[in-house]
């Protein structure tokens, strides 16, 4: 699909200078040297910007942005200046990585001799590289079509060492083929955050997209550094949101009425039993709420 040529590398910004150093660092050392960069802020207050700006190299396009237009529609318009720049392919490549010099070569190469729309390496956590985040990943349809990772949490004994066509892996490190946006479209700016990867790829899995994880590429993550730990509320809102909206979006309110159901009474359990406190129960009540209307709202929008 894609040629092995000009790549637009997009990466999202948001209050992302105590990771930029390392990150630039680690992409302007890469040995193939035909990229831009375009690095979307999301209106940072902090010294993101600047750093951007002042770093000599010339490869990097930064777009600033006057309010936080979020993940997804900031992926977007990397995308759209990538494309429009002639690159062939796209990385999208969240900030909070680090890597070799090696990778974007070893991805660039193999997605065009694999003949495949999309490819990703092994995903370690930064804080424990030995310890396996996604080694690609898989739809699980029983449960509407959640995501999961391949191997998140276990120690890499080389149990995920061959490379497979997978379905899903999450946005922060996957190589796509130019040609892959053009059928599929873009990310669905409705997300903001969180989710958005999961419908792209599940657009793209309909669309007949093969995507190949390639584990001999690996990627250390610092998971959750910028958008804050797993439990925040802010995550809490925007994936329990998200996640109603997705199943109404892709199949409708009849067949999400079983999975929406389940939520509630997991939610309740959850309440009953102390799990979930009041305020993170009621947070997820009025983001289910948020999500169904988002959905109702999405009826009269053209479709994105």
């Amino acid at each position: 699909m894609a040629r092995l040529g000009l790549i637009g590398v997009v990466t999202v910004t948001y209050n992302s200078a105590t990771v930029l150093p390392s990150f630039l660092e680690c992409l302007t050392a890469q040995t193939h040297r035909e990229f831009i960069l375009f690095a979307v802020d999301n209106a940072s207050n902090d010294a993101t910007i600047q750093m951007l700006t002042e770093c000599s190299d010339d490869r990097i396009r930064v777009i600033a942005n006057a309010v936080n237009v979020g993940v997804a529609e900031g992926n977007n318009q990397g995308i759209a200046a990538a494309i429009a720049a002639g690159c062939s392919s796209v990385w999208l490549l969240n900030n909070d990585t680090e890597f070799d010099n090696t990778l974007l070569a070893q991805l660039a190469t193999n997605m065009v001799t694999e003949q495949v729309g999309m490819i990703c390496p092994k995903i370690m956590y930064y804080d424990e590289p030995g310890k396996i985040w996604a080694a690609g990943g898989t739809f699980q349809q029983r449960y509407g079509y959640r995501s999961v990772h391949y191997g998140e949490g276990e120690l890499d004994q080389g149990q995920y060492d061959e490379q497979r066509l997978v379905t899903y892996v999450p946005t922060c490190c996957v190589l796509i083929s130019a040609e892959v946006f053009e059928k599929v479209g873009m990310m669905d700016p409705r997300y903001f955050v969180y989710v958005d990867d999961v419908d792209f790829m599940y657009r793209a899995m309909k669309d007949g997209i093969r995507l190949l994880y390639f584990p001999r590429a690996k990627l250390l993550h610092k998971v959750s550094s910028l958008t804050g730990q797993e439990e925040s509320i802010s995550m809490i809102r925007f994936c329990t949101r998200n996640r109603v909206f997705f199943l109404l979006k892709h199949f409708g309110l009849l067949r999400s009425s079983p999975l929406l159901l389940g939520y509630q009474i997991h939610f309740l359990i959850g309440r009953l039993t102390g799990k979930l406190k009041n305020d993170v129960y009621f947070e997820k009540q009025r983001a289910v709420k948020r999500g169904y209307e988002m959905w109702r709202a999405s009826l009269s929008e053209p479709p994105h």
